[in-house]
């Protein structure tokens, strides 16, 4: 008895998590200072966010490592665990990320191996290589494989252009059916202390999705930011702090229909 509710125990979460993640459910973003400001990121420099474009990797100049952990919702079947780090070589960086969605009876796990290049003063690229698996209990054992790959144009001494695709493979040529997707961001740093971006989102049998963030520091070591995703009215905040080699940041996100999700992630950065 106890194995049959597990079917419609599973259905249950694999609806909610279809309806949090409207746009590409099958790439969980990570990083609480990327939530704080709405997953607004193709641009930003923070650690996560070079796993939202890898060409972010390029900027990279310390060997780095980072956890990050998120309660959607408040419920611990919908949460997701993520681990990562950047090895900066010259003008290269490599990173390797690796996250797990869902519980003992339904997870998704997603595994990057990333590279980021310098190409001249105002062009960085990026590439990276998943492998995604998708699994029920007795039910369902999904595998793929597949790519993503970023761009980043200095467009002026302060104000740079994203853009990020994953998945840019057609369907045909595999036996599962992955969404694609379509990021095109700018970022601006307006003064020394604030930062601000835009980006716009189109992903395979979804609406376009507009994402908007910003960065300030407030006091020296300790940032505050907000955001607005378009998707299910999502607004965002959230804080940061550094200390020393490491830092800690805590992002919020709502949902209009759902609630809360927290978001918290810690780095290190060694130099």
């Amino acid at each position: 008895m106890s194995s049959l509710l597990k079917i419609p125990v599973s259905v249950l979460f694999v609806f909610l998590f279809l309806t949090a993640f409207a746009g590409d459910p099958y790439r969980i973003p990570a990083g609480a200072a990327e939530a704080g400001m709405g997953f607004s990121c193709t641009t930003g420099n923070g650690f996560w966010s070079s796993f939202h474009n890898q060409a972010l990797l390029s900027l990279n100049n310390s060997f780095s490592a980072g956890f990050s952990y998120e309660n959607r919702f408040g419920l611990s079947e919908l949460s997701t665990r993520a681990a990562a780090i950047t090895i900066p070589e010259g003008k290269t960086s490599l990173g390797l990320v690796y996250s797990r969605f869902g519980y003992t009876d339904y997870k998704r796990d997603f595994a990057g191996l990333a590279c980021g290049l310098k190409l001249s003063e105002k062009l960085y690229s990026g590439i990276q290589i998943d492998y995604l698996s998708e699994r029920t209990t007795g039910y369902l054992n999904n595998q793929s494989i597949t790519f993503e790959a970023g761009m980043v144009v200095k467009l002026t001494e302060n104000t740079n252009l994203g853009i990020h695709l994953f998945n840019p493979l057609p369907n045909s040529l595999r036996k599962r059916n992955l969404p694609s997707s379509l990021r095109i961001g700018a970022g601006t740093k307006f003064n020394s202390l604030l930062f601000g971006s835009v980006e716009a989102e189109m992903s395979s049998g979804n609406s376009p999705v507009f994402r908007t963030g910003f960065e300030y520091e407030a006091l020296s070591k300790f940032r505050i930011r907000g955001g607005f995703c378009t998707d299910n009215t999502s607004f965002s905040f959230g804080m940061g702090w550094l200390y020393k080699i490491a830092k800690v940041d805590i992002g919020f996100l709502t949902h209009e229909k759902l609630g809360i999700t927290s978001v918290f992630s810690m780095t290190f950065k060694i130099k």
